[in-house]
Parts: structure tokens; sequence; C-alpha cells
């Protein structure tokens, strides 16, 4: 059977919500990385190891753009002392979280560099650091009890297409992906890290395991699939692909014209209700305040029932099951729900559904 796990943005009390996931069997619970919307996920994950004992805690995603190799092996292997072995290392290009500053992602190259930094530092090896012309061999020269480079914590990689799954592929890292429930896409993933770690030597040891991050909800009988509670439920998976759209329409207008004519009028409108264009400078501003928040009702009619059902899971247990069922089979080894209307009780609707 698939493993369960949950996604939550970092704010006070979520210690509470985190004992909440273990209480009912979750493998694994994670924090996004988005500075200038959300808190700190380091901060709040050290709350989170001090609350839990079995657990896995994971970050998802820091990128080299929002870090340095230094200060993130720094707060992983910190968090390692705290929760020793039950750290996840979620990595990637920093799609989001750098739009959130009106920036474009990292490149994979980069991304690359960055994960074999941190996998060297937190295994408590040297690894190359570079600023400008300057290159200087650096490690850890405080462990200890200041920090843990002996349990292994496992790697993610965050991956939409075939050169993010080569990193990890190279990197002898598991894969991360966000909305992403085609199990024809996660083929080609897993084909393209399997191709890229051919030849290539990793550690024994490190896991590769897949996760998908989604929205759950489980009608009740005679529910309508769009009703409010199902719009609500998912929203905020819809809106941040609307977001994203309208963000990128003018400077990478590739992903705006894969969208049908209705995704499009969406996008059209998400920007005329937030009072800004697809070109204006501080459209960053305007478009993710409250991103991955509990949607405003007004908003409800933005959540098109296509794309709910291309980013998340809703309908009854039977037919949940055989989705899940089928990603199981496309090789995803964990599905992660990100939970915003009621955590307590979709986490609880994700437990029973796979179980």
């Amino acid at each position: 059977m698939m493993r369960a796990g949950v996604v939550v943005t970092a704010h006070p009390g979520v210690e509470g919500l985190v004992e909440q996931a273990e209480e009912l069997g979750l493998h694994s619970f994670w924090l996004n990385d988005t500075p200038m919307v959300h808190g700190d996920p380091f901060v709040a994950l050290s709350l989170c190891a001090k609350a839990t004992r079995r657990i896995k805690l994971g970050i998802g995603v820091t990128s080299p753009a929002l870090r340095s190799a230094p200060a993130a092996a720094s707060g992983f292997a910190s968090l390692n002392a705290l929760a020793p072995g039950r750290i996840i290392c979620g990595v990637g290009t920093g799609n989001t979280a750098r739009r959130t500053l009106g920036m474009p992602p990292t490149s994979t190259a980069a991304l690359e560099k960055f994960t074999a930094a941190l996998q060297d530092l937190c295994a408590g090896r040297s690894t190359e650091h570079r600023e400008g012309d300057r290159a200087r061999d650096i490690r850890f020269l405080h462990t200890g009890a200041h920090v843990n480079t002996t349990d292994p914590i496992e790697f993610v990689v965050a991956a939409l297409g075939p050169k993010a799954a080569a990193v990890a592929g190279r990197r002898g890292t598991g894969l991360i992906s966000f909305g992403l429930l085609d199990p024809i896409a996660w083929h080609a993933l897993h084909q393209a890290r399997r191709h890229a770690a051919r030849g290539t030597p990793h550690d024994p040891g490190s896991r590769t395991d897949s996760y998908v991050v989604t929205a759950l909800h489980v009608l009740d009988e005679d529910e309508d699939p769009q009703s409010d509670a199902a719009r609500d439920a998912t929203g905020h998976l819809v809106l941040s692909l609307l977001a994203f759209a309208a963000d990128t329409a003018a400077d990478t207008p590739a992903f705006a014209d894969q969208l049908g004519p209705e995704e499009r009028e969406a996008v059209r409108r998400l920007l005329d209700r937030r009072g800004t264009t697809a070109t204006a400078p501080d459209r960053h501003t305007k478009l993710y305040p409250n991103y991955l928040g509990r949607i405003a009702p007004r908003d409800r009619d933005l959540v098109l029932p296509s794309l709910m059902n291309t980013l998340a899971l809703v309908g009854t247990r039977d037919d949940l099951r055989t989705r899940v069922a089928t990603l199981e089979q496309a090789g995803i080894d964990e599905l992660l729900i990100q939970p915003v209307t009621d955590p307590a009780a979709e986490m609880t609707q994700l437990a029973k559904l796979l179980t």
C-alpha cells in the first residue's frame, strides 16, 4: 500500500499538527520553503522534531537561489541532530519561491551543484565552495553536539520534466512533484532518472523514493464533485497553477499556451481580479499573497473542474483508491496532501484512504 504524508506551510502551532500526523500513522510531514510568503521551515521543523519520535520531517523544497549550500547544510544537519535519521532534504530550482520575489528560477546546473554540495556536507565530507573567482574546500568544523553528519539524510529533487529528473538520477536521489497525477508523466520522469543514473556511482544506502503533492477531497454520499467543499479543498492548487500561468504568460508563454480556452479565460479573470497585468513588474506582489492558503469564496468560480481533476484527488473512496493504485503502479511511493480547509480532518481522510 502506498505511504501517506502531508505538506503544510510553516506557521506558529504547526508542531501540534505534526503530532496529529504522527498519531494517525502518516509517514512524513513536510514544510514549504517560500520565504516571502510563509514562515521559516527550519525554525518550524525544529519544533516538530522535538514534538515527535517517528515521523519523517521534510523541507519541500529549498533552492540554491534562496540559500547557500553551507547555510542550508547547517540547517539540515542541525535538524538531523534533533531528529536523527528522520530528515528529508527536498531541493529544486525554486520555481515558486523565486517567482514570489519577482525573479526567475535557477538553472538545473546550479541545482545539481547545490545538491552535490549538500550531500557532501551533510555526510561530513568536504566540498568546493565558490564565490566569484575564489574557490575553497569547506566542511563542517563543528560536529558532535552541534550537527549530525552520521545519520543519513534523505534527498529528493523536485521535477516536472526530464532535466530535473536527470539530476535526481545522477545524484542518486528521489523525486518529488507538485500536482503531477498523470501516470504517463511519472513513467517519463522515472525513465529519465534511470537513464541518467547509468554508470554513475551512488551510495548504496541512499533512498530514491518518489513523492507526489496533491490535495484530497473524499466525496460524501451524493455530493457534487464540484461542490463548494470540493472547490475549497482543492482551490489552492488550482489557483497556484493559474497564478503561475498569469505570471509567466509574457516571459515564457509556452505553459499558458498549453491551457485550453476556459483555463486561459480563468487566467485573464485572475489578473483582473488581482488588479494587475501579465507584464506589470510588480505582478508577483498581487498574484502570490496567500499562496497555497485557503481560497476566498469569491474565487471559487476560478476553480475549474478540469483543473481540479488534473491537480487533485476528488471522488468517492472507491474511485480514489482506484486512482491511487494507478499512481502506485507508475512508481509513486508516497502520496502527500497539502490540506487547507481542515488539516486534521483531511489527514484523517488520507490515513483511512490508504489503509
